[in-house]
């Protein structure tokens, strides 16, 4: 789906999608409003078109039907989001080409904070650098393991590694999604590792993390986690800890003395915080994504929202969510959370 800018047409200036001209404007409201518009009424607007605002109608193609916003922007998104992948890993080739050239050149050319972030390729590669500086640490692990599909594996894969960092006296604090609290990998790793280890739950983390002796962090440089970033300026690897130390007094206890959350008027917490994303508008998808579960868990967990407030739709369900005030009980459980941490 183009993005950039829409193709050339008699009275009609190529723009991007972030400057949508009025017309486009003025007919996708109609059609949003009326549920479909004519063809012949879009041919001086191909934007809409172009954008992913606008497709034909299944039943009829002399008409066409809008695509809900949220949709077209979550589309939107995800190709803005594959471009800015493209270039990373395009910067990351670079870097490893002229990395062999730049030890040619000297010194002379090499300023002093160039160690100071390191592009790194290559799952092997990564995991090799994370390896050398666990081997050279000895005081703490801070972690954030988000959900993605290959979690059950890797945290397999590191209990060698960690157990050896506990050994020599260090301590691993590590924050995964509350979708991950029951996964028996997750809870067989604690049950093996012996040592100072923590573990806390939230409904959302950020992207990977890791904080070593809070000298080195490495955070993911693609959406795949095929390209890392090593950090070792002081100023940002202390404001990565600031991060997690945040995030980690908003967490749920879960190792080695788990907290439940209790359930509100049959509500639970994770319907809770998908009434929050569902409020803020966010598509099956998005929430499935943000809060570490599969789409059809999430619609099931949906459902069992709307049942309990007794909505027959989705935009009932968001005034119910409004005016049930869950959604206050949701920030309170983390105020809560927070100073009791």
């Amino acid at each position: 789906m183009p993005v950039e800018e829409t193709r050339p047409a008699t009275g009609h200036s190529p723009h991007g999608v972030e400057d949508l001209c009025e017309a486009a404007k003025e007919l996708y409201a109609r059609a949003l409003s009326e549920g479909r518009v004519g063809v012949d009424e879009a041919v001086g607007t191909p934007c809409l078109m172009d954008f992913g605002l606008l497709q034909p109608a299944v039943t009829d193609l002399r008409w066409l039907e809008p695509v809900s916003p949220a949709v077209a922007l979550h589309k939107l998104l995800r190709d803005a989001e594959k471009r800015i992948f493209d270039e990373r890993h395009r910067e990351a080739r670079l870097t490893e080409a002229f990395e062999p050239l730049m030890r040619l050149d000297g010194p002379r050319t090499a300023p002093a904070e160039s160690t100071a972030i390191t592009v790194i390729d290559g799952l092997q590669r990564i995991n090799l650098a994370i390896a050398k500086a666990m081997a050279d640490a000895a005081q703490e692990l801070l972690a954030v393991q988000p959900h993605n599909g290959r979690n059950l594996v890797s945290v397999q894969d590191s209990l060698e590694r960690d157990q050896a960092f506990l050994d020599r006296g260090g301590r691993i604090r590590t924050l995964y999604q509350h979708t991950l609290r029951h996964s028996p990998a997750v809870v067989a790793r604690y049950e093996i590792l012996s040592g100072d280890a923590e573990v806390r739950t939230l409904n959302e983390v950020i992207e990977r993390l890791l904080v070593i002796d809070r000298t080195v962090a490495f955070i993911p440089a693609s959406r795949d986690r095929s390209v890392a970033v090593e950090i070792r300026h002081p100023a940002l690897v202390e404001y990565l800890v600031m991060v997690f130390d945040r995030l980690w007094h908003m967490a749920v206890p879960m190792y080695p003395k788990a907290v439940q959350q209790p359930s509100v008027n049959g509500i639970t917490p994770r319907q809770r915080a998908i009434a929050a994303l569902l409020v803020e508008g966010h598509t099956d998808t998005a929430i499935a994504d943000r809060l570490g579960m599969n789409v059809r868990t999430a619609r099931v967990h949906i459902a069992k929202l709307a049942a309990t407030l007794g909505s027959e739709s989705r935009a009932q369900l968001g005034y119910l969510i409004g005016r049930s005030g869950i959604l206050e009980e949701e920030r309170e459980d983390e105020r809560d959370q927070g100073r009791e941490s």
